[in-house]
């Protein structure tokens, strides 16, 4: 049985997510504070949800902690579950490593969604694929190729990079700075804030109509490519 790690000193939210994951079919292992984290073994566990606001710190350093282990590729993903909604926490959080990032008040059957998204995209590792497929949208690594509805679709290099990065990391939502900082190219010339937004322009033009229902645009943050399939 999957287990997650929360990391909440709420008492109600601890108790009410508690037996909402018991429901589910998930074992939960609690922790209230950092240092109580830090025993409870994270890779041990199939997913973490970590509050920012503890009582013996911020969750910032846990998450930090976690990424800079020797083992982090194998570390399980982790949602920021917190009620700090400014634009600049959420960005931070996704730019850190954080899969996901849920404000409260939260409704259940939208955290559990987010859930069960997280773990889908862990449990198949799409960057190893050489074909990834995003709706009528089917991008082949080897070849370079890209078709959308059956239709071949010419792309310039940085356009292809691009949509291999998004495809790669579907259904999740990568902040304007990952994007950007993917697209460096080989000669270290940085691909400015303005070439991105050309470059997303673009892309959804030539993959046509349906294209923008995929390629999402999250305000303020970034964007997501969104299978609607899966």
């Amino acid at each position: 049985m999957k287990q997650i790690l929360m990391i909440e000193d709420d008492s109600a939210i601890v108790y009410g997510l508690s037996e909402l994951f018991r429901e589910e079919g998930f074992l939960t292992v609690t922790a209230k504070t950092l240092e109580e984290a830090r025993r409870a073994e994270p890779g041990s566990v199939s997913l973490i949800l970590l509050d920012l606001g503890l009582p013996d710190g911020e969750g910032w350093e846990f998450l930090t902690e976690l990424l800079a282990r020797k083992d982090a590729a194998v570390m399980p993903p982790v949602i920021i579950l917190t009620a700090r909604e400014d634009e600049g926490d959420i960005i931070k959080g996704l730019d850190m490593g954080a899969d996901d990032y849920v404000t409260k008040p939260f409704r259940t059957g939208v955290l559990m969604s987010r859930i069960r998204a997280v773990l889908r995209r862990r449990e198949r590792p799409l960057q190893a694929k050489e074909t990834l497929i995003c709706g009528n949208i089917l991008l082949d690594k080897h070849r370079t190729t890209v078709t959308a509805a059956g239709e071949n679709v010419i792309l310039t290099a940085g356009e292809f990079r691009l949509l291999a990065y998004l495809m790669e990391n579907k259904n999740r939502t990568l902040t304007r700075n990952l994007l950007l900082a993917h697209l460096w190219d080989s000669e270290g010339d940085y691909v400015n804030d303005n070439t991105l937004t050309v470059t997303i322009k673009r892309l959804r033009e030539k993959l046509g109509e349906n294209s923008r229902q995929m390629l999402k645009t999250v305000r303020g943050i970034g964007y997501q490519m969104e299978d609607l399939n899966d």
